[in-house]
């Protein structure tokens, strides 16, 4: 019986013993592969197309070109729950002779256009953003504008280094919005909205060689309004802070220029 029970139990450890000695290390391997597709998962990225045009182009033109041209992006990110309102925002995004073209496409349950001052406090009202770092670990621009195209336009590192560009240089950028270009206080019940952009190279004033061919970048797009009946804050890319703050370029996703 004894002899039995020792064969028996030498049979089970030998078939146990490899298995414990094997999978520490599968079972790490997994985990840093899991890790490692986490994080991928959570960067988006994105190809901006270069559309090609000769000539000069008025902004009915660029947007027709990027119409028919680029693909639709969401911003459809909720990453702070106290804050759980999402408007549908949809976007568009190409480059065409050194100029962004960008259009913001919005349905939102009111809409607000009371900030009229360039590099004024337009994420008070409905607005949509663009944030932009052209260089490993460098700084980024945030480009900002309200629903009526009111822009307000920074460069630095970070939240508290910024620099704003030249407001005379900013009114070179071509908008063209569905709620015309004149000032109103919040307007109550469903409303749609599109608002168009042509971003000139000048806007880039701290990099005047800018090239965007073949150009990586980091970046993230935002809907916000945070003096409406339902203040809200999306994303394109995830943000993962405790309180709203799109000054967060650790979060921006990936974007390669054609």
């Amino acid at each position: 019986m004894n002899h039995v029970r020792r064969s028996f139990i030498k049979k089970l450890l030998n078939g146990i013993l490899p298995v414990f000695t094997i999978s520490p290390s599968v079972f790490f391997l997994n985990v840093k592969r899991m890790e490692k597709s986490e994080v991928t998962k959570q960067d988006k990225s994105m190809i901006i197309r270069e559309i090609k045009h000769d000539g000069a182009f008025d902004i009915s033109a660029a947007e027709n070109l990027l119409e028919r041209q680029a693909k639709f992006q969401s911003i459809e990110t909720i990453n702070w729950s106290q804050y759980s309102y999402k408007p549908k925002v949809k976007f568009k995004i190409a480059h065409c002779q050194g100029h962004i073209l960008l259009k913001y496409y919005v349905e939102e349950a009111s809409v607000r256009a009371a900030v009229s001052t360039i590099n004024g406090s337009v994420h008070k009202d409905s607005c949509v953003e663009f944030f932009i770092s052209l260089h490993p670990n460098g700084p980024y621009y945030n480009f900002e504008f309200n629903c009526i195209g009111i822009p307000h336009v920074e460069h630095g590192y970070s939240r508290h280094e910024r620099k704003p560009i030249d407001p005379k240089i900013l009114k070179s950028i071509l908008t063209k919005s569905t709620l015309g270009n004149r000032p109103f206080e919040e307007k109550v019940g469903n409303q749609n909205w599109e608002l168009m952009l042509v971003i000139p190279p000048s806007c880039f004033a701290h990099d005047p060689d800018l090239n965007f061919n073949a150009l990586k970048a980091r970046a993230n797009f935002y809907k916000c309004a945070d003096d409406t009946i339902k203040p809200h804050y999306v994303t394109w890319n995830p943000i993962k802070t405790e309180k709203p703050d799109y000054h967060q370029p650790k979060y921006f996703g990936k974007v390669e220029f054609e």
